[in-house]
């Protein structure tokens, strides 16, 4: 079997869903009509069953593939160059002010001499589950997709002549230069456009790309690193759903942590956690409306849970749950990679940091805009004094251990930015709480964090109460306020994470194996690759401490492990390969609160909050 790296990757998207789209012109991951929707082309976790859309030149020996973004948008351009001829394709989603518009688009120009390019558009739907048929309509130019056949949830039009081969369609173009076909697959339900094929692919052109630029230019950031934190803005844009306004953690599913292992999750759902950091991202840059509408999809999701019930930790895109986690044993997965899993059994899971990261998003919210109204207040308050009375627990982590509940210091750390930041907004808008026993239990966290996650021996702060080892979460520490940047236990912690976690700027999220008994920590076996979005808190650590030569040679070693078109996976092995799910919000959002941070300090501002 052939699969590609994960990295050679582009990803395009419409608000709804996304699609990749692999640097020799193949879309071979496409989920529809949501993220978290079944599967229409899954190649990339098996190519001889999974489906896929490729448009390849006939012959491609000594041709060269390139991908770009153009620029400040998500409509991706791959270019196939030869010395007989070059052409070029433009894939995008059509995404407008008014909406989205269920179709993948793709156009195919010969920019100069001559070219032979083959077509295949197979899907395989319902993630390779269901029988599929094609059928040419009295249009040799429209092909109808059925499924089980029944249902005909697709079609696909042209502006040239296609043919069938069994489920697929086929094309063969002999293109001179300035000759441009077009393909657009969309939902059947979904009307045509009045104009012509060729009119609705210019003018929805035009009108994405408008989108886009539109949205880029909203962005307040003037730093050094703007077009990566850019393309990072415009990664965590397509992962957000317009009409729910939930984040997803990663558009895809089933890309795993160690090839041929078994750390293979579905990340196409909202986790509370990712979401509200990624708010928090967004709105440095200026883009406060993606706030609004998150805390308005989380205010839905407490309003269907009782008072007493713990936090969910993740949800699908409309608030349902995506707790049913099933094994598609039908699937080689990725490089063999199995088992491939949809739907994802951590939303049973307690996690105890969830809390936290959803309030410290609110308070930042507020810092930026209309103050919590008083059913969302009203909803805080509820979840502040459940956690006061949970917070001493064992629980299952930030990072979704599958193994014994342990006391965390990620639970820890983060009910008491929880509890911090409600008194902070009940102090500013003099809103009614019962701050006596709010302070009482932010001061009881905060000390029994100081006296009981400090370990002499390793001279930092360790991952569990009673446990020596270390976890890249206790990054967060100063950024979330807990701790000073400067503080002599929070460097030594830094120093001790440079030492035990820290391999040239790449950092683990935890040591998965202890050395002492070769046991697996988090109940899995095998390894993981360095987790990119800690490495990020690493560089941002190292700004704010004053180190700011090594952070920004770290920041600058890690930007060059992005992908061709500055995308990260969520984790990098130990050749600088892509692992995991791809690409991964919390990788990205790092990216750019690091490079705030960075900005800051080599111009010797003030680290912000």
């Amino acid at each position: 079997m052939s699969f590609p790296d994960i990295e050679s990757h582009g990803v395009i998207g419409n608000l709804c869903t996304t699609a990749l789209v692999c640097s020799d012109g193949t879309v071979d991951f496409f989920c529809f009509p949501r993220a978290d929707s079944p599967s229409v082309f899954l190649s990339l976790l098996d190519d001889q069953r999974g489906g896929h859309f490729s448009i390849r030149p006939v012959d491609g020996a000594g041709l060269r593939s390139r991908q770009m973004y153009l620029p400040d948008t998500n409509v991706l351009v791959t270019r196939h160059m030869g010395e007989s001829g070059m052409v070029e394709v433009i894939d995008y989603m059509p995404v407008t002010a008014d909406g989205p518009h269920s179709a993948l688009v793709r156009r195919v120009r010969c920019v100069r001499g001559q070219a032979k390019v083959q077509v295949r558009c197979e899907p395989r739907f319902d993630y390779a589950r269901a029988e599929c048929a094609a059928a040419l309509t009295s249009n040799d130019e429209t092909v109808t997709f059925t499924m089980n056949g029944g249902e005909a949830p697709m079609r696909l039009r042209s502006t040239v002549p296609l043919q069938i081969d069994g489920g697929a369609v086929v094309a063969t173009l002999a293109l001179n230069a300035g000759d441009e076909v077009g393909f657009v697959l969309e939902c059947v339900k979904e009307q045509p456009s009045g104009d012509d094929l060729k009119g609705f692919i210019a003018s929805s052109f035009e009108r994405t790309v408008h989108f886009w630029e539109s949205w880029s230019q909203r962005s307040v950031y003037r730093g050094r690193w703007r077009e990566m934190v850019q393309r990072s803005a415009l990664a965590l844009k397509l992962l957000t759903s317009a009409e729910h306004g939930a984040i997803l953690g990663a558009a895809t599913f089933g890309l795993p942590e160690q090839i041929g292992g078994q750390r293979n999750w579905d990340y196409r759902y909202c986790w509370i956690r990712d979401a509200a950091f990624t708010v928090y991202a967004l709105m440095r840059l200026g883009y406060t409306d993606e706030a609004e509408h998150f805390i308005a999809w989380t205010k839905e999701r407490a309003d269907e849970q009782a008072p007493s019930a713990p936090p969910q930790v993740l949800y699908a895109v409309d608030g349902a749950s995506a707790a049913h986690e099933v094994e598609l044993t039908h699937l080689s997965g990725y490089r063999d990679s199995r088992p491939v899993r949809i739907g994802n059994a951590a939303a049973h899971q307690l996690q105890l940091d969830v809390v936290g990261e959803l309030v410290d998003a609110m308070y930042l919210a507020d810092k930026h805009g209309p103050a919590p109204s008083i059913d969302i207040w009203t909803r805080l308050t509820e979840r502040i004094d459940w956690l006061c009375e949970h917070w001493d627990q064992p629980d299952d982590g930030i990072w979704e251990m599958r193994g014994e509940r342990r006391d965390f210091l990620s639970g820890r750390l983060l009910s008491w930015v929880a509890v911090d930041r409600a008194l902070r907004m009940s102090r500013r808008y003099a809103r009614p709480a019962p701050v006596v026993r709010w302070v009482e239990t932010r001061d009881a966290i905060a000390s029994q964090i100081i006296e009981e996650f400090w370990s002499d021996e390793k001279q930092a702060f360790v991952q569990y109460r009673g446990g020596d080892t270390l976890d890249a979460v206790v990054l967060l520490m100063p950024m979330v306020k807990f701790i000073g940047s400067s503080d002599p236990r929070w460097l030594s912690t830094l120093d001790a994470v440079g030492r035990e976690l820290a391999v040239d700027g790449l950092v683990a999220r935890y040591l998965t194996v202890d050395d002492r008994d070769q046991v697996n920590l988090d109940g899995l076996k095998g390894q993981e690759g360095a987790f990119t979005a800690c490495s990020f808190w690493y560089v941002e650590c190292l700004a704010r401490a004053g180190r700011v030569a090594e952070a920004r040679l770290q920041f600058d070693k890690l930007l060059s492990y992005a992908n061709h078109v500055g995308l990260y996976a969520e984790e990098i092995g130990l050749g600088g390969e892509h692992l995991g799910n791809f690409p991964q919000a919390l990788t990205h959002l790092a990216l750019i609160s690091a490079a705030y941070a960075l900005d800051r300090a080599i111009d010797g501002r003030p680290s912000s909050w």
